[in-house]
C-alpha cells in the first residue's frame, strides 16, 4: 500500500493497515528512536509502543494530514516519556561523566553509531538529538518538522544550528568525526 493511500485508510483500517504502516515506517522510526535513546533495544521497545499507541488512537488521526509526521510525533513523545520514566536525561557536560557512564555495549549496535559519535550525541539533550537526526539522517525539511514538533520552522532552524554547533564543538574536542560533520554543513 502506498503512503498516500495509507494516510486515508489508517483511521478506519484494521490490522492490515497497521501492518502496512509498520512496513512503511518501522525502520525509519527505529533509526529515529535509536538516535534519541542511543540504545537499540530500548528503541525497539519504543517503536513497538508507538505503533500500539497509533493503532489505539487511530480514530484521532486527521485524514488529509501526514501519517508519517503523526507517527514521528508519537515516537518522539514516547521517547521523551520513556526517558523521563527511566530518569536518564543526558544533560551532563562531557567532563562530568565518568568512564563507566560512557561505556556502551559493543555487541548491540556498534555498527550503527560509532562510539565516539554516540558519546558526543549523549551530551546533547534528547530534543537536540531528535532534531539533528531528523535533519541529517532523515533529511526532513523544516516544514515537515513543524508538524512533528509543533514548533515553527524558524525556531527549529535556530535550535538545529545551535545543536549542530554544540555537537561540532564536542567532536572537535575528541578529534573524531569532525570532518564528516563539516561535510554535512
Amino acid at each position: 500500500m502506498e503512503a498516500s493511500n495509507l494516510d486515508y485508510s489508517f483511521t478506519t483500517g484494521g490490522e492490515y493497515e497497521l501492518q502496512c504502516a509498520i512496513e512503511l515506517y518501522g525502520q525509519s522510526l527505529l533509526r529515529y528512536c535509536h538516535n534519541i535513546l542511543c540504545d537499540y533495544f530500548e528503541a525497539q521497545d519504543v517503536v513497538q509502543m508507538t505503533f500500539i499507541k497509533a493503532y489505539d488512537k487511530r480514530k484521532t488521526f486527521k485524514k488529509g494530514t501526514s501519517l508519517s509526521a503523526w507517527l514521528y510525533r508519537i515516537a518522539y513523545t514516547t521517547c521523551i516519556d520513556y526517558l523521563r520514566k527511566k530518569k536518564i536525561f543526558f544533560f551532563f557536560p562531557r567532563s562530568n561523566m565518568d568512564s563507566e557512564n560512557m561505556k556502551f555495549e559493543a555487541n548491540t549496535d556498534a555498527t550503527f553509531i560509532n562510539d565516539d559519535l554516540k558519546t558526543a550525541l549523549l551530551t546533547l539533550s534528547p530534543k537536540e538529538r531528535a532534531l539533528i537526526f531528523s535533519r541529517v539522517i532523515d533529511e526532513k525539511s523544516y516544514t515537515e518538522l513543524e508538524a512533528i514538533y509543533n514548533v515553527s520552522a524558524v525556531t527549529l532552524r535556530k535550535r538545529y544550528e545551535r545543536a549542530k554547533t554544540k555537537l561540532a564543538n564536542i567532536l572537535r574536542e575528541t578529534n573524531s568525526y569532525y570532518e564528516r560533520l563539516e561535510e554535512i554543513k
